[in-house]
Parts: C-alpha cells; sequence; structure tokens
C-alpha cells in the first residue's frame, strides 16, 4: 500500500498546490477500496470476515480458501478486448502511428491497462516527450494515480501519477520518489528529498492544451464518470458466499471421512486407554472389551450417522447461477457444473451474448480513448498542437478484434463466400485474418506469392528467349516458315487432285 503526502512541495503555484491538495485527498480517500477490490482479484480472502457464527469454529477463521471467482470476472471480459493498432482513413496501418505502438508496445500493455480498468474502474495513460522515441506512454492503475473530474469539459482536469517508489523499511510501506502532475498547460515533475520528507517541483511546458493523462473507463455514470469496479460490492458478497460454502463443505467432509462412534459400558480404565489412542481405534480393525465388572454391563459398540455434502453442493451451484447472472459470465466459467450448463454449440453462444455485448461496450469506450491517445503521441512526436495536426492525422481510429471470436470454420467459409462475390476481397489482409492467419503470417505469405511472381516472370521471359535462338540456328524467317507451309499445302491438294484423276 502507497501513502503519499506532498506537504508543501516547493516550486509550485497556488492554484496547483491546491489542485495537488485535493488530488491527494482523492486518492487517499479510495486506497482502501482498492486495496479489496485487489485482494479479492487474488483470491485472498479469510474465513474471518465470512463467518456468520454458527458452523464454522473460531479456530479456522485464519483458513483461507481458495477462489478465482474475482479474477474470473476481470480477466474473461478483458480477454475479449483485443487492441489490435489504430487504423487510418484509407483503411491502412499509419507508419508513425505503427512506430509508437511498437516501440511502446502499446498492445501488450493494453490487455494489462484493461485488467486495471475493469478491476478498479478506471485506469489512466500518460504522454510525455522521449528522445528518440518520440512520445513514451505509460499506463497507471488507480493504486498509484489519481484524477480529477471536469464535467464542463468532459474530461479530466488534472491529475498525478506515481513514476518511481521506494520500499520503506521503517514504515513497511512504499514510499513515492518520483510524481508527474498534470495540468493543461504543464508537466510538474516532483522529485522527493532523499535527506527529508520534502518535495521539489520542476515545470516543463505542455502545449497541447488539456492534460497530457487520458483515463480508460468502464462502466461509467454521470454520479461516477471514472467508472465502476466489476468487481463490485454484490460480487464480492456472493464471493464471500462460496468461500463460506466451501469451508463449511471442507469440514462436513472431514465428518463423513471419519464418522462419529460410540462405545457404551466401559470401565475408567477401558475409557482413558480409548481416549489415549483415538485414532488408532479408528484406523484399527478390531476393537475388543470386556464386560464392566463394576456393572456387569455389556460394552456397547455403535456410529453415528454420516452427515452429507450434498447440501453444500447445491449451495454451490446456486451461488454459481446468481454470480453467472451479476457478472455475465457462463455457469461453465465459474467452474461449477449443473442443469444450466448449456449442452450445445448453440446454448454457449446463447449464454455468452451477454459478455460478448459486455465487450463490444468496453472496445467502444476504450476506442474512443486510445484515439485521444494517438493524436496527442502523433502531437508530441512532431512537436506540434492537436489543432495543427492534418485531417489524416484525425482520422485514425482505434482496431479491436471481433469479441464474439468466432470459429475458425465459421469465419472462413464467410471469407469465402464474401471472395465469390468479389474477388478482389481474396487479395486483402482481411480475408486471410478470417482464414485464421496473424500478422506473421500473412506477410509471409504475401513475400512468397511476390517471389513466385517473380520466378514465373523469369520463366517467361527465359522460354521466350530460347525461341528466338532456335528460330535464328534454323536460318528461316517467320516469313519463310509461313510460306514453306504454304507450299506443302499446295502440293498436298495437287498430289490429291492427280489421284482422283
Amino acid at each position: 500500500m502507497i501513502t503519499i503526502d506532498f506537504a508543501e512541495a516547493s516550486g509550485l503555484g497556488a492554484v496547483e498546490r491546491e489542485k495537488l491538495q485535493k488530488l491527494q485527498e482523492i486518492f487517499t480517500a479510495h486506497v482502501t477500496a482498492n486495496f479489496e477490490k485487489n485482494r479479492y482479484y487474488e483470491g485472498k480472502i479469510s474465513l474471518n470476515e465470512v463467518n456468520i457464527g454458527i458452523a464454522l469454529p473460531d479456530g479456522i477463521r485464519k483458513l483461507e480458501i481458495g477462489c478465482a471467482w474475482g479474477a474470473k470476472t476481470v480477466d474473461v471480459l478483458a480477454g475479449l478486448s483485443q487492441f489490435d493498432g489504430f487504423v487510418g482513413e484509407n483503411g491502412v496501418e499509419v507508419p508513425e502511428l505503427q512506430e509508437i505502438v511498437a516501440k511502446n508496445r502499446l498492445i501488450s500493455e493494453y490487455m494489462k491497462a484493461c485488467r486495471d480498468e475493469l478491476k478498479f474502474g478506471c485506469t489512466f495513460a500518460t504522454l510525455s516527450a522521449a528522445g528518440k522515441k518520440g512520445c513514451r506512454i505509460r499506463f497507471h492503475s488507480p493504486q498509484t494515480a489519481a484524477a480529477l473530474w471536469d464535467g464542463q469539459k468532459g474530461r479530466i482536469d488534472c491529475g498525478f501519477a506515481i513514476i518511481d517508489s521506494k520500499h520503506d523499511i521503517l514504515r513497511m510501506e512504499e514510499i513515492p520518489v518520483l510524481v508527474n502532475f498534470y495540468t493543461d498547460d504543464a508537466i510538474w515533475v516532483l522529485r522527493r528529498n532523499s535527506d527529508a520528507d520534502t518535495w521539489k517541483a520542476e515545470r516543463y511546458k505542455n502545449k497541447m492544451g488539456r492534460p497530457l493523462m487520458e483515463p480508460l473507463v468502464w462502466n461509467a455514470t454521470s454520479k461516477k464518470p471514472l467508472g465502476r469496479s466489476r468487481i463490485k460490492e454484490p460480487i464480492r458478497r456472493l464471493i464471500q458466499g462460496y468461500v463460506r460454502t466451501i469451508a463449511n463443505a471442507t469440514i462436513g467432509l472431514e465428518f463423513a471421512t471419519s464418522p462419529q462412534k460410540y462405545l457404551l459400558g466401559v470401565t475408567d480404565e477401558q475409557y482413558d486407554m480409548l481416549i489415549s489412542q483415538k485414532f488408532k481405534q479408528y484406523v484399527g480393525s478390531i476393537i475388543a472389551s470386556t464386560n464392566n465388572p463394576e456393572t456387569g454391563q455389556k460394552p456397547e459398540f455403535g456410529q453415528l450417522p454420516q452427515g452429507s455434502i450434498a447440501p453444500h453442493v447445491e449451495m454451490i451451484r446456486v451461488l454459481a447461477t446468481q454470480f453467472s447472472a451479476a457478472t455475465g459470465l457462463t455457469v461453465t466459467d465459474t467452474g461449477v457444473v449443473n442443469d444450466a450448463n448449456p449442452t450445445s454449440s448453440e446454448a454457449i453462444l446463447a449464454q455468452s451474448r451477454t459478455l460478448t455485448g459486455m465487450a463490444e461496450q468496453l472496445n467502444a469506450g476504450n476506442g474512443d480513448a486510445l484515439r485521444e491517445i494517438a493524436l496527442m503521441a502523433i502531437a508530441i512526436t512532431n512537436n506540434t498542437t492537436l489543432e495543427a495536426l492534418t485531417e489524416e492525422q484525425k482520422s485514425v481510429v482505434a482496431h479491436f478484434k471481433n469479441p464474439a471470436m468466432p470459429s475458425i470454420s465459421v469465419t472462413a467459409d464467410a471469407a469465402v463466400k464474401i471472395a465469390g462475390s468479389d474477388p478482389d476481397f481474396a487479395q486483402t489482409d482481411v480475408f486471410y485474418e478470417m482464414l485464421g492467419f496473424d500478422q506473421a503470417d500473412i506477410r509471409r505469405i504475401k513475400a512468397q506469392k511476390t517471389r513466385a511472381r517473380g520466378l514465373r516472370v523469369l520463366d517467361e521471359i527465359e522460354n521466350e528467349d530460347t525461341g528466338e535462338d532456335v528460330e535464328n540456328l534454323s536460318g528461316e524467317t517467320e516469313p519463310d516458315r509461313q510460306n514453306g507451309d504454304q507450299k506443302d499445302d499446295r502440293l498436298y491438294e495437287q498430289g490429291a487432285g492427280g489421284t482422283a484423276e
């Protein structure tokens, strides 16, 4: 957990100091909630917080039951949002953006940012000039960044991101040492003095007219413009129910494995011996005892009925169905098999439509944010402003793969049918993508096709050259051969006529 205390950073103006103070308050207010969401994502849930004080004994409250439902809630939806680069107005990749994407590893970084976005409700992308890179793009989760929303402008007014931190052994926590503070006209770099808990701010001019910080937001509302987490309160309660039920089922299974037995009418010495060797008496195949000399009673052996874990299994199924309805995941994603599991491919597709719709919503929102990031990246690389960008540069859009994830056979069949009505479609990259090839395979295919065409052209040229040499060696020209052929025809006709006479 990171704590922030900028105190009185030297070099800041009064306005910037006030905004930074508000950002610090926002960050501090959400530290506990963000830590809680991350804990449920990691599945670190103890019985102490789920025990209702009836069935679970106090002695096992520290026991932790693994539960991946929190991670599933985030990862399955994030896996359907696959960013595939930017496309320009003419439908091809923009070279300068392609270079920025490659140098910043934007596609792989987006995958991590998308998980943070769904986990916490939002994540932040920050931009800065970076020498040969042209523009550096980094993503920060709400655990290391905060922003202040401006409803009038419809974007963030300012924000900060922790760029570097160190672990304080005495405090047993992370201490920020480098923080970037983003405003409309500058980037303020705050550095922590090593000898004291004081900060020094340096101002770097920003001519973009807006903060070089853009949020990727999931499930925003007018009240919460910076989004809401997928691991919200109702989901956490269902996860608690699952953990509690699994713990009860585990205890019930222990009793079912070692059923309770009883032995009546034994002497005190026999009782002490049985109590001191409980496990040996349980696993032994023979239990022997004599009559009680004091009462003359014959010892009576018995076993209590075994408990059943069937009610616990039914409860897990109920929780899995509720969890599926709340998150849009299929029941199969929860790892629970019941009557709600689909039995055909059509049923599986029907169950996943809700999640596919969520993925389309996620891609639409993130596509707008990525476009803003791309425009600012181009402007930073060219050392210009957003207004100075050309219409062609402003026309870029983010491209995502189909979240429905159709099978290769289905998309290949559709591609072949389209190519049948439009032959030019078979020469496009989209055609090969629908056949299931990735960009690396497409480049190899096109390169080898180009090589094959070149070899065919060379063969045709060589064949033409060989034909001319043969004609020259025969000593005949094309007209001579034609005349010779006509002469042979006349001789044939004369011979035929003479024979007839």
